[in-house]
């Protein structure tokens, strides 16, 4: 029998890079920037703008409530700043660095995007959208005409889609967004606190996940215990166990050569995540060490 929980474990790493690297691409802040984004902060800031466009009209609590990770604050900072209809600008600015991105830093995907769009949209269509608010968002969005540029959002749906279903696994453990960039971080093996702060988590709400997480027995002495590692590797598992069925859709044959054409331009576009943001950045592409 086909296993389809290993071909999603082992193709959810390209699709989170295919998509992720654009977050800290020069090309992406420089166009962010003459959207009116501050220099400072356009890197940030465009990425939670060019992301949350589809929902921007919703408001920053919708947008917060979409993101799971990502600090309140700097949701908020980027409403006060930019007028939210102007959110759409930000994502017309990340999906030209896109495409000029993928030509010049891994252009051995380009072939390989274009003809997965075809035939990976029909598979979009039929997934279910209950429940996947930010993924039933993308899918108002106006589809690109340029083939490389639709092959891509294609595969950005396909991350929104899971991205929507593990934070509602995450919801149903019970944790706060600090609590589970604790969590992850542990199981990640980064250095203390590393992950909530890149994400912007402020002092507070990081010493409150703390406390809540002692509290459930799940850190003890500022160290995530053995239970709370193993809930954060079900999570994972449980992420990987729903979200099989776009691959299933797609078919053995497509989504057994899906890591053969992408893996290995991937790895060029994790390289320029190395250079543009650092070795930790991008945690889903990464291959988790052994514990």
């Amino acid at each position: 029998m086909t296993d389809w929980f290993e071909i999603t474990r082992r193709n959810a790493r390209s699709v989170q890079t295919t998509i992720g690297w654009i977050f800290w691409d020069p090309g992406a802040v420089r166009r962010y920037e003459a959207v009116g984004l501050p220099a400072a902060f356009a890197g940030p800031l465009g990425y939670i703008g060019a992301r949350s466009a589809p929902l921007a009209a919703a408001g920053p609590a919708a947008v917060t409530a979409a993101f799971g990770s990502i600090s309140p604050l700097g949701i908020s900072g980027l409403y006060s700043l930019l007028p939210r209809e102007r959110f759409v600008e930000l994502w017309q600015a990340r999906d030209e660095a896109v495409v000029e991105g993928l030509r010049e830093h891994s252009p051995a995907i380009v072939e390989p995007l274009i003809a997965l769009g075809e035939t990976l949209w029909p598979v979009v269509d039929q997934l279910p959208v209950i429940g996947r608010v930010f993924f039933g968002a993308h899918l108002a969005m106006p589809r690109p005409t340029d083939p490389l540029l639709s092959g891509w959002h294609a595969v950005n749906c396909l991350r929104e889609w899971r991205g929507d279903t593990h934070w509602a696994l995450v919801v149903a453990a019970g944790l706060t967004h600090a609590e589970a960039s604790i969590l992850h971080n542990a199981w990640l093996g980064y250095e203390a606190d590393w992950l909530a702060k890149s994400r912007g988590t402020s002092p507070d709400d990081l010493a409150a996940g703390w406390a809540a997480l002692t509290r459930k027995s799940l850190a003890s002495d500022g160290e995530v215990t053995a239970d709370g590692i193993a809930l954060r590797q079900k999570i994972e598992d449980d992420t990987d166990r729903l979200t099989t069925l776009p691959w299933e859709l797609l078919g053995e044959e497509a989504a057994h050569q899906f890591p053969i054409d992408f893996e290995p331009p991937c790895e060029q576009l994790l390289r320029r995540v190395d250079e543009t943001a650092g070795v930790n950045y991008q945690p889903a592409s990464r291959i988790r060490p052994p514990r």
